[in-house]
This record gives structure tokens, C-alpha cells and sequence, in this order.
């Protein structure tokens, strides 16, 4: 799992692991020398050598070290890099429907949180795992050059210290990753409840959901306390066991030169390597506990990594995804087609259409209406290809979906979704989104058409302002989105409720620009106001899944009862004359 991160960085990696050998040969080698000192001292020789050379030791382990710091950190950086590249690239290539199954706040923890565990795991705990595993056999056979009986006492130490040390290791894993699955659903819920902040204040919900979303907080730091416990609990077995080693050696080795059967020197330099063996032992068992918390970081990351792409996705940083511009159609059929369409969100799930026929022209205003459930936003979903069909095709120009990529598919189309969500950045930014190239007269343009010109002027940075909620109503917030559509010049305009947020007098002047679209290319607009729709030049009523009727507002009023029902339930008694009069002509009596 995690080599899989390791594997383009495996050259640096490779020149860490060298540095970290030739400092922990650095390392062992101090004993030996410090004992040749102390043999020096006694045999009453010249000290020159032996400082030189633990002056050698000295600096050249600061150069080893340090050279070390950099490019393990650096790995570090790099792995850390890669996953959250690949991550957001998955993210925004990824298939609509597996992705919004998950919340953003869980998607944004693993970009985040996880990668930072995974950065110690996958660069310096590797290495630190196969350097502290070298040095700790290195001081057991420098240990026994030395003596054998010693180094007998020191292995026994050892051995029962790992064994009760990968004891604890799983448990340690366990609680680690209940710890960060607690983290991602704390991190989902805050998201979305700091989204809809007003509705919570409003409803006087803030100590309730904060008290929910802490549950999951004290359940990560629950299970985040069970770990560093068990942790403490075996760094303590790996500490004291070191410790209770080195009286061992210290009563074993004073015997040992009491009988004379070794010298001072030789139970310092022993001793000397007891007090180092701690180093490998503490530096093995904190390797293990990151890469516990790193491996469990590294599946979370995978298992996102498993949603499934769009089919035939284009790369991120590849051409543009616009229309093609040697379109396969022959220009003269209708633009948009779904033939026997019958499409579902999940197996097994009731058919949200159920064999849909319909043609959309390259021109004109196309309304789709129909009660809440009947497949309108299905339809929309289909053609943006958000959703597969299970059977039957789409065609774009003659040319049949599934020969196309998403990106040239949707190259053809803008949208104005019902919630209307703005791109972080300015007013331009927003504007822009779409059609980085447009001019200054083009973005003038569209504002004029959606009535935002005047406000925008009045801003003290004008185009330049961020684009929230202080700076824009919800309603002009909806026309900069449509604003930013119309901008693109699609070959179809799709609008979901695109003026659900606006006043009656935008709500004129958003229709008249919406009937200017469709006069220079195809506009198709799902709306529970039917106000907004009675113009259209085709109105499409959906239920359950399938078209009922179609045809233009007068004709549905005069035919279909359910129509009929829906335009009563705009008035309120459902005799308003008045009010009759207004939906039927789309003009008001006053």
C-alpha cells in the first residue's frame, strides 16, 4: 500500500537509505574508537589518532545527518504532493453520482488530514524502519566482538521487549484509523452544516448539531487517547527494557573485570553501545506507529481513489473540451435526441425515466414541467451525462454519446443549476469561468441582459469584488450565474429554476434574454414556476418517469388535466380569476 506512493520517489528514497547506513555506521563505529582512547590512555600513547578521528566522525556525521534531513523531508513533501494531486484530480474526473454519494467534508479530510499521515509513513518511517533495524543488528554484533556473554544478556532484553512491543501493534492500528474514520464523518457534517449556518440559527439547532458533530469529535479523540495509551505502553516496555539491559550488563560486566576476564575499556565501549542501542530500539518502535497510522491512511486514500472516472475522461491538463471541431452530424436533424431512454441512479433502484423519447431542435426554448419525482432534473443530468442510461441512447448531432467524452459532450452546453453555487474568487472570476477569453463588451453584454450592470458598477472594486454574500444578493448571485452561461455561447442553454431567487421585473428581463438565446441556438428550462415557461415554444409534461403530453402552454391548458391542476396550484383558493388571467396570457391584468 504504501510502496505504491514510494514508488516515483524510490532513487531519493534510495540516497536517504545510503545516508541514514553511513550515519549509523558513524554511529558504531564512536564505541570502538572511544575505546581505543581509553587503550591509548592506559598503554600511555600518543592521543593525536584517535581524537582526529573522532573529530572525522564527528563532522562527517553532521554532513551525513543533515544531508539526510533534506532529502527525506523532501520525499516527504513530494509523496504528500502526489497523493492530494491525485486525489483532486480523481475528485473532479470522477464519476457525479459514485462522488456526491460521499460528503465534501469527508473528500476534503482525505486531501488533507490523511496525507499528512501519510507523509511520515511513507518517506522517513520506511527509512528509519530499515536504518534502525541495521543499526540495532549492527550494535548487537559490534556488542559481540566484544563479548559474548554481554551481548547474551542484551539479546535476551531485546527479544522479550519485541515481542511484547508487536503485541500492542495492531490494537495501536485499529484505534488509529477508528480515530481518522471518526475525523472524516466530524469533518462531513461540520462542512455541510456550516453551508446551511442560517438555517441552523434560525432553527435554533446550534447547541443540538454542535452536540452531534462533537460526539464524532470525542469519538477521534477517544479512540486518538486508546492509541497514544497503548503507544506510551510500548514505547515504556521499549525504554525500561533497554534500561533494565544496561543494570544487567553493568552487574554481569563489573564481575566479568573483577575476574579479570575482560578489561575496563572494553565494558566502558560495551556499555557505550547499550546506551546507543536505545536509539535503534525507540527509532523501531515510532517507525512502526507511524506507519500503523500511515498504512491506514494510505487505504483510506485508495478507497477514494477507487471512485470510478467518467468513461473516457479526458486528462486535466489536456486540450480543451470544447465542441468538436469536426463535428460527425450532418447539421440539418435535431441537435439533441434520447431514443427509448430508461436510466436509474443506483441497481435496482425504480426507473427515474423509463423510456424516453424526445428530440430537442437546434433552435427555440423547450420547457420540461411536471410534479416533484417525475424525472425532469433526470433529464438534465442525462444529457450533461451526470447519469448513464441503462438502456436506450443519446445522440449530440447524429452522433451517439457513448462515442463522445464527457468533455466534448458538455463542451455544447451551459447550465444554471437551481442552487446556483458561485466559484470561490471575484465577480470576474465567476464571469469568466466558462470563457476565460471573453472581452470587457462581451462580459458587458451579458450584464445587461440579466439587469446586474448598475450594481456591479456601484461596488467599490466593481468586477473585481468577491463574489459572497455580502457583496451580492442571492437573487443577483443566480443572475451572475446565468450571466456566466449565457457568456459561453452554448449550442444549449439548460436552466434549472435558473429565476427562482428574482423579483418579477428581473424575472421579465431574465425571459427576454432567454428568448433571445433561443432565437440563436436551444434553450431547455426545468421550472415549477410556470410563469417563467408559458412562452416556451414546447412545454414537456413529465410524470413518473415518462413525457405525458407536450405541446404549447394554451394546448396543455386545454387538454391535460394534470397541467391543468399544476397551473391551479400557482393561485392561492384556485379561483383567482386574476390570477388565472396572468398564468394563461403571462401578462398581469394591472
Amino acid at each position: 500500500m504504501l510502496w505504491s506512493f514510494v514508488r516515483p520517489h524510490r532513487s531519493k528514497l534510495l540516497l536517504g537509505l545510503v545516508l541514514a547506513l553511513l550515519g549509523s555506521a558513524l554511529e558504531l563505529a564512536n564505541p570502538m574508537v572511544i575505546k581505543l582512547v581509553l587503550d591509548t590512555v592506559s598503554d600511555a600513547g600518543s592521543l593525536a589518532m584517535p581524537i582526529a578521528i573522532l573529530l572525522c566522525l564527528f563532522v562527517s556525521g553532521l554532513v551525513f545527518g543533515m544531508w539526510h534531513w533534506i532529502v527525506l523531508g523532501t520525499v516527504a513533501e513530494k509523496v504528500v504532493l502526489d497523493a492530494r494531486a491525485s486525489l483532486v484530480r480523481r475528485y473532479f474526473r470522477a464519476a457525479l453520482l459514485p462522488l456526491s454519494r460521499r460528503s465534501s467534508g469527508e473528500l476534503v479530510t482525505r486531501a488533507t488530514s490523511d496525507t499528512v499521515l501519510l507523509r511520515e509513513a511513507a518517506s522517513s518511517s520506511v527509512i528509519s524502519l530499515i536504518n534502525g533495524g541495521v543499526l540495532l543488528i549492527g550494535t548487537l554484533i559490534m556488542m559481540g566482538v566484544l563479548d559474548l556473554v554481554l551481548l547474551g544478556v542484551t539479546v535476551t532484553a531485546v527479544v522479550i521487549v519485541t515481542i511484547l512491543f508487536l503485541t500492542l501493534m495492531p490494537a495501536i492500528a485499529k484505534s488509529q484509523e477508528k480515530a481518522q474514520a471518526s475525523l472524516g464523518l466530524m469533518g462531513g457534517i461540520l462542512e455541510g452544516s456550516l453551508r446551511a449556518i442560517r438555517t441552523v440559527k434560525v432553527s435554533r439547532a446550534e447547541e443540538r448539531l454542535g452536540s452531534h458533530i462533537l460526539e464524532h469529535a470525542e469519538e477521534a479523540a477517544e479512540h486518538g487517547v486508546r492509541a497514544v495509551r497503548r503507544q506510551a505502553v510500548a514505547w515504556t516496555l521499549a525504554f525500561g527494557g533497554v534500561q533494565l539491559s544496561i543494570i544487567a550488563i553493568l552487574a554481569v560486566g563489573a564481575l566479568r573485570v573483577s575476574s579479570g576476564e575482560i578489561g575496563v575499556s572494553t565494558l566502558v565501549a560495551f556499555l557505550l553501545y547499550a546506551f546507543s542501542l536505545m536509539n535503534p530500539v525507540m527509532e523501531l518502535s515510532q517507525s512502526v506507529t507511524t506507519l500503523q497510522s500511515g498504512i491506514a491512511a494510505a487505504k483510506r486514500i485508495r478507497e477514494v481513489e477507487a471512485i470510478p472516472l467518467e468513461p473516457d475522461a479526458e486528462p486535466l491538463d489536456g486540450p480543451a473540451t470544447g465542441p468538436d471541431p469536426h463535428p460527425t452530424g450532418d447539421r440539418t436533424g435535431p441537435l439533441l435526441e434520447l431514443r427509448g431512454v430508461t436510466a436509474r441512479y443506483a441497481p435496482g433502484a425504480a426507473a427515474a425515466l423509463d423510456r424516453v423519447d424526445l428530440t430537442v431542435p437546434r433552435r427555440g426554448h423547450t420547457a420540461i414541467v411536471g410534479p416533484s419525482g417525475a424525472g425532469k432534473t433526470t433529464v438534465l443530468s442525462l444529457l450533461l451525462r451526470f447519469l448513464e442510461p441503462e438502456h436506450g441512447e443519446l445522440l449530440l448531432d447524429g452522433t451517439p454519446y457513448r462515442e463522445l467524452s464527457p468533455g466534448r459532450v458538455r463542451g455544447h452546453f451551459s447550465y444554471v443549476e437551481q442552487d446556483t453555487p458561485v466559484v470561490p474568487g471575484t465577480i470576474r472570476d465567476n464571469l469568466l469561468f466558462t470563457r476565460p477569453e471573453a472581452g470587457e463588451d462581451e462580459v458587458r453584454r451579458v450584464l445587461d441582459e440579466v439587469r446586474l450592470t448598475e450594481k456591479i458598477e456601484a461596488l467599490d472594486e466593481g468586477l473585481d469584488s468577491p463574489l459572497d454574500s455580502t457583496s451580492l444578493s442571492g437573487g443577483q448571485r443566480q443572475r451572475i450565474a446565468l450571466a456566466r452561461a449565457l457568456l459561453g455561447s452554448p449550442d444549449v442553454l439548460l436552466l434549472d429554476e435558473a429565476t427562482s431567487q428574482v423579483d418579477a421585473i428581473t424575472e421579465a428581463a431574465i425571459t427576454e434574454s432567454v428568448r433571445r438565446q433561443a432565437d440563436r441556438g436551444s434553450v431547455i428550462t426545468i421550472a415549477h414556476r410556470l410563469s417563467t415557461v408559458i412562452h416556451a415554444d414546447r412545454i414537456l409534461l413529465m410524470e413518473e418517469g415518462r413525457i405525458r403530453a407536450q405541446g404549447t402552454h394554451e394546448e396543455l391548458l386545454e387538454r391535460d388535466s394534470l397541467y391543468r391542476e399544476l397551473v391551479a396550484a400557482l393561485h392561492i383558493g384556485g379561483n383567482d380569476e386574476r390570477g388565472r388571467e396572468e398564468v394563461v396570457t403571462g401578462v398581469s391584468p394591472l
